[in-house]
């Protein structure tokens, strides 16, 4: 149950995480219990981001020097644990999610390796909480893994609060390949954000065919 890209074959999965950074013990526990709860069906397996994104979000959140950043679906915490140990020992980062029990899991993991006094979560909905932020330069890196269709709304929103050269990283953004054949409103609301970002002369954007697609974003 371990996420992977669809891209990829189970064997070269293993290699490209064989081949990479490891997790530590912190991190692939949570992984493990994550895929737990998926084999039980109390979550959905496409919910977790995969090992090697997480990996890849710890290495950019220490390369770019990021010391505020912002999460908008927080899930288990996975994904906010690899930012968290990413930031200097003065770094935040703020994660806004919407469900109290599957954030639970998450508090458990992140005090668990030493960085819950980084991590402040903002429980409700996110875009609301995101547009209670000061319109201030306030974040060097944010991650988006929430509602498909609420994505446009979570990129105009960042904008003004992320800093010069800050980067967002927006997740799903190939939907399984069905961004070529939208079906659902979720694949139509990303095709149509792909576009128009690749076209948006505030940002440098990257699609990357990594995971589920992972959408880097540079603010000019």
């Amino acid at each position: 149950m371990t996420p992977r890209s669809f891209l990829l074959t189970a064997e070269l999965a293993d290699y490209v995480r064989a081949s990479s950074e490891p997790l530590d013990d912190v991190m692939a526990d949570l992984v493990r219990e994550t895929a737990e709860m998926a084999e039980r069906g109390e979550v959905s397996p496409t919910m977790q981001i995969a090992p090697e994104q997480g990996v890849l979000m710890r290495l950019l959140t220490r390369a770019v020097g990021a010391r505020r950043a912002i999460e908008i679906g927080t899930f288990t915490g996975f994904s906010a644990l690899c930012i968290a140990e990413g930031l200097p020992d003065d770094g935040s980062l703020l994660c806004l999610d919407i469900s109290e029990e599957w954030t639970a899991v998450a508090r458990r993991y992140w005090a668990r390796a030493g960085v819950a006094d980084r991590i402040e979560l903002r429980l409700g909905d996110a875009l609301a909480s995101l547009r209670a932020l000061p319109q201030e330069e306030t974040f060097d890196l944010a991650f988006v893994d929430a509602d498909k269709t609420g994505y446009p709304g979570y990129v105009e929103e960042l904008h003004p609060r992320m800093t010069r050269n800050g980067v967002v990283l927006l997740d799903n953004t190939l939907r399984g390949g069905q961004v070529l054949e939208p079906g659902d409103e979720s694949d139509h609301a990303l095709a149509s954000l792909n576009a128009s970002l690749a076209a948006d002369p505030r940002w440098e954007t990257a699609l990357l065919p990594l995971a589920d697609g992972l959408t880097l974003l540079r603010k000019r």
